[in-house]
């Protein structure tokens, strides 16, 4: 027991240092495939898992996870990557994949509370998908600290990325739904699970959190929403088109926006990348929207390399074009079903602060419940991810939150 709270705790401590690695966009990192263990063979079915239902959340398949145990240093917790049923944008029915995780020993009355964890950027390919990689890129000490803490997680790696298909990218209605169907999915992997849970995403993640508190109600009224953290979030990226065309968005925000064409391009075969990459991006392009394979070796450079107006639309109309397809994904969408958190800072190089702050106005439009937390000399990946975690642990103790709206 003396070795078990050493090791849990030691977790626990690494959280803060985990996390802020494991928000940061995905902008000039390590090629996925160097991270990705080989210990698929290893992985058996998961006993007691059901797989015998149908619709969203219900599962395709369940694979146990030795190399993210050895990865956590332990066996005393459970771990399955499955494969499960979603909803897409618009409403057709997808296949996603994610790791699942619940604690060792005997749960709470009423089951294991669940976490369902929101993860940033890791690419818009296929092989980008957290879940395929033994340390789940960078995010299993979080995971394992949560589970430390009594929280079962779900942990989506949204659509398009780990199984076929798209990858709608800064498109989180559907990542909501993936994660919403994440905590179906954990629900049917593994015994004595909760249906109460939350929500807690950075970035791309962070985005998704809202767009998963917007849905639930209406989209999962089984299950019980006690309120989300959008730390950073991709809410709103409508402001990109216009600072591409004036030629003022930071390097990341080039690399971003790159990502967003290249995951548009695929999904509307109508739209022709060249009007909207040019010079040093044209000539780069497989490799800043790279995550993994022989072009990640150049990525930064290539990203470095980009100049102004080099993802600027090239006519009026194109960035019309561009400019209504992010708007028809940014948030809010509709009025929350439970109180959100959203952390914001105002150093941000991808996301401008306005844009969260007039998203924030919007869902307070619309009746919601919103903490606003707003630090003008942070970053990206600043937040103080202790505090917001704690906010989260309140709403499961009942306790009231406060309402920045009213």
């Amino acid at each position: 027991m003396m070795r078990r709270t050493v090791l849990w705790g030691g977790l626990v401590a690494a959280t803060v240092v985990a996390v802020v690695v494991a928000v940061v966009w995905f902008s000039l990192g390590s090629s996925v495939d160097e991270r990705v263990g080989g210990s698929a063979a290893e992985s058996v079915p998961v006993a007691g898992a059901d797989l015998s239902g149908s619709g969203p959340g219900s599962l395709v398949s369940a694979m146990t996870m030795p190399a993210f145990l050895r990865a956590v240093h332990t066996d005393r917790l459970q771990a399955a990557r499955v494969t499960y049923r979603s909803t897409s944008e618009d409403g057709q029915p997808t296949v996603v994949s994610g790791g699942m995780f619940v604690p060792e020993g005997g749960p709470p009355a009423g089951g294991w509370p669940v976490i369902a964890w929101g993860h940033a950027t890791t690419g818009i390919d296929e092989p980008c998908a957290p879940s395929l990689s033994d340390s789940l890129l960078g995010s299993a000490q979080v995971v394992a600290a949560l589970l430390a803490k009594g929280y079962a997680v779900a942990f989506a790696d949204y659509q398009g990325l780990g199984t076929p298909g798209v990858h709608p990218y800064t498109d989180s209605r559907t990542t909501g739904r993936n994660m919403i169907d994440a905590v179906r999915a954990l629900r049917a992997t593994f015994k004595d699970v909760s249906n109460r849970w939350g929500a807690y995403g950075a970035s791309q993640g962070g985005g998704s959190a809202w767009a998963a508190d917007e849905q639930a109600s209406t989209y999962a009224p089984e299950l019980d929403l006690v309120g989300a953290v959008a730390i950073s979030p991709a809410a709103d990226v409508t402001g990109l088109v216009d600072k591409a065309q004036r030629g003022t968005l930071t390097i990341d925000q080039d690399a971003a926006l790159s990502m967003i064409i290249e995951s548009l391009a695929r999904l509307h075969p109508d739209i022709n990348r060249d009007d909207y990459r040019h010079g040093a991006a044209a000539r780069n392009w497989d490799a800043i929207v790279a995550c993994s394979g022989p072009k990640m070796g150049g990525r930064s450079q290539a990203i470095k390399a980009i100049e102004p107006h080099d993802v600027a639309a090239s006519t009026p109309e194109d960035a019309d074009r561009l400019r209504h397809d992010l708007a028809q994904w940014a948030l809010p969408q509709q009025r929350l079903s439970a109180p959100l958190l959203v952390w914001y800072g105002g150093t941000d190089t991808f996301i401008d602060a306005p844009w969260t702050a007039g998203a924030i106005q919007r869902a307070c439009a619309l009746g919601g419940e919103v903490v606003a937390q707003f630090e003008a000399d942070k970053g990206h990946g600043e937040a103080n991810y202790f505090d917001q975690l704690q906010w989260l642990t309140d709403r499961f103790a009942g306790k009231t939150a406060t309402n920045d709206c009213s």
